[in-house]
């Protein structure tokens, strides 16, 4: 991993495609100028990371610059969460632009000179922090991006609010939800709201997909109610861990036999199956948990009912009960294909056109989505793997051997500070 940032990645083939040279030197004079402060603050915070609902030492860090640019701030909000409000050289559309702050319960395994040391106690354990998912990243690009925007104000109409979000690993409230809740994409009203997150990928390279992209993430719990009875006598009671073990086996064909697949992917994984305490005893009931995940808000809600009904009536044909309790966590991220269409010129000139394309939807799920049912969003992937690695066997986002490479940083402040430049100016900045 190369720990000293390469400013700018294609700055010569961005400025060939320039017609609006002015706006764009300057854009690229002021990433290059911000990109040392955008590394220190990423090495700051991701040596001191903080869970989710504890994020308050990054909530001060970002709250201390967006006051030093002249910002009207705003603290404690759905939590943790840090505004800042940038108004424009005259009035216009209003653009939201987000970073999400908390880190992971992991150890890290790497070995960064700023490698984090914290540890703290979750879920009753003794256990690391680590900025396992690259949020780190995220704050200190959009730290830059508000450095770079509030030096240009007098190049766009309109205001940017810049979101500084709590708790996106904490599902199934996050912090998006509540920082919704306390108003933020109202006063003014919110017309568009974008978002970044680093992973695996080619180094600087930036991905999309329209419409469902990351998918809706919720979660089950299933009780299976038998009857308790000797283990050499099974017939004296029903058993439960048989019933269990049948829906397991019927909840595969939910996804297999029941589900149209030709109008969107879904996952129904059974994650933890628990009852019984002694090898003779027949237990009285058992637990199965779970997660379910679509990319359609129909489909999402069809999973729904069969997992509970095939459930429901395994048990009842052998005599037991099933109480099913589905618990929505996050929506489908969707990627507003009007306003991806608008904006995907402004990807291609501020990463290069050869390093933007489309991906294909994935499993994991982002409370961004909320934002997104609010005001059209655009949410996009950065590519972080450092030269030499492959980027398909990387360490995934969550694990405690993720790493980010910082050459990755000033494209996505140029990418975030021209998607609100274009957004905020009804056109490319060229």
């Amino acid at each position: 991993m190369r720990l000293l940032p390469l400013l700018l990645l294609a700055p010569a083939v961005l400025a060939a495609q320039t017609t609006d040279g002015a706006t764009m030197s300057e854009l690229n004079q002021r990433v290059t100028s911000v990109t040392p402060r955008v590394v220190t603050w990423r090495r700051d915070i991701h040596e001191h990371p903080e869970l989710s609902f504890h994020e308050t030492r990054t909530a001060a860090l970002v709250a201390a610059h967006l006051r030093s640019l002249g910002l009207d701030v705003t603290i404690g909000v759905g939590g943790n969460g840090v505004v800042g409000v940038l108004h424009g050289s005259k009035p216009g559309p209003v653009v939201a632009l987000r970073a999400d702050m908390d880190a992971l319960p992991v150890t890290e395994q790497g070995s960064l000179p700023f490698k984090s040391t914290v540890r703290t106690t979750y879920n009753g354990q003794d256990v690391g922090v680590m900025h396992a998912c690259g949020h780190d990243n995220h704050v200190a690009i959009l730290m830059g991006v508000a450095d770079v925007l509030s030096g240009m104000k007098d190049k766009f109409p309109g205001t940017v609010k810049f979101f500084f979000q709590p708790a996106e690993e904490s599902p199934p409230v996050g912090g998006a939800g509540p920082m919704i809740a306390a108003g933020v994409m109202e006063n003014p009203h919110v017309d568009a709201v974008f978002g970044l997150h680093v992973g695996p990928g080619p180094l600087g390279a930036v991905s999309y997909h329209a419409n469902g992209w990351l998918a809706a993430a919720d979660a089950y719990r299933i009780v299976v109610h038998g009857r308790q009875a000797h283990g050499g006598m099974p017939w004296n009671g029903v058993d439960p861990i048989v019933v269990g073990a049948q829906i397991v086996l019927g909840l595969q064909t939910v996804v297999s036999r029941q589900v149209d697949l030709t109008t969107s992917p879904a996952v129904v994984t059974v994650g933890a199956f628990n009852g019984g305490v002694r090898n003779n005893i027949v237990p009285d009931s058992v637990v199965l948990i779970g997660t379910i995940r679509t990319f359609d808000e129909g489909v999402r809600h069809e999973v729904f009912t069969r997992v509970k009904r095939t459930a429901e009536n395994i048990a009842l044909a052998s005599g037991a009960k099933a109480d099913v309790e589905i618990t929505e966590g996050y929506p489908v991220t969707i990627n507003d294909p009007a306003l991806l269409d608008r904006m995907l010129p402004t990807l291609r000139r501020m990463a290069g056109a050869p390093m933007v394309a489309e991906s294909t939807p994935a499993t994991a799920a982002e409370d961004f989505s909320k934002f997104a049912q609010n005001a059209p969003g655009l949410f996009v992937s950065l590519g972080v793997t450092a030269p030499g690695i492959d980027w398909h066997t990387a360490a995934p986002n969550h694990s405690p051997l993720f790493a980010a490479d910082e050459a990755a940083l000033p494209v996505g402040v140029r990418v975030m500070s021209g998607l609100a430049i274009d957004y905020l100016n009804g056109r490319a900045t060229r």
